[in-house]
């Protein structure tokens, strides 16, 4: 008799924001919106999220506008409801070590969770958990993760499943 039961398979993507706009020098870092390039990029990443079959039963953003954007934009593209999106401070511009203590703190019932960041951050954490060095994750790209534990709390460990980013082509 096994004591032990099966680790579940959790699904964790990290997402960098799509592509800014630096025209407006007024504006803040965190004020800064979505460039031209980053509104086409959003729904490309959604439809590609869509066909994927691959749904959230959350998402954790950082609340920047440029972060905002990405993660609402999504939402819409596969259809789910914006209260389902987690707005989290320490999302902007946050560490490596911030980032997995947000998602270690993350409810169970949650098996697929998107996190939305920033760079330098959101590379150095997928480097970290699946072990392969991703230099830099392009604006909106996705990095598709696939980890097996009971708990998030155990999150230490994925592999990366897909890498998928606006300008690779298909």
């Amino acid at each position: 008799m096994n004591l032990y039961p099966a680790a579940m398979i959790r699904h964790l993507l990290l997402i960098r924001h799509a592509k800014s706009d630096w025209d407006d020098p007024s504006l803040s870092d965190f004020e800064r919106p979505l460039s031209a390039r980053g509104e086409r990029d959003v729904p490309i990443m959604g439809s590609r999220l869509a066909t994927s079959s691959i749904l959230p039963e959350r998402i954790m953003s950082s609340p920047a506008q440029r972060a905002k954007s990405t993660a609402m934009g999504i939402a819409r593209y596969l259809a789910l409801p914006m209260q389902d999106i987690e707005w989290r401070e320490e999302l902007y511009l946050a560490s490596p070590a911030t980032m997995l203590d947000a998602i270690r703190n993350h409810p169970d019932h949650v098996t697929t969770l998107f996190l939305i960041g920033h760079n330098p951050g959101i590379s150095a954490l997928t480097t970290e958990l699946c072990g392969e060095v991703i230099d830099n994750i392009p604006t909106c790209g996705i990095a598709h993760l696939v980890g097996e534990f009971n708990s998030w709390k155990e999150a230490g460990k994925f592999r990366m499943v897909n890498f998928d980013y606006p300008k690779r082509q298909a």
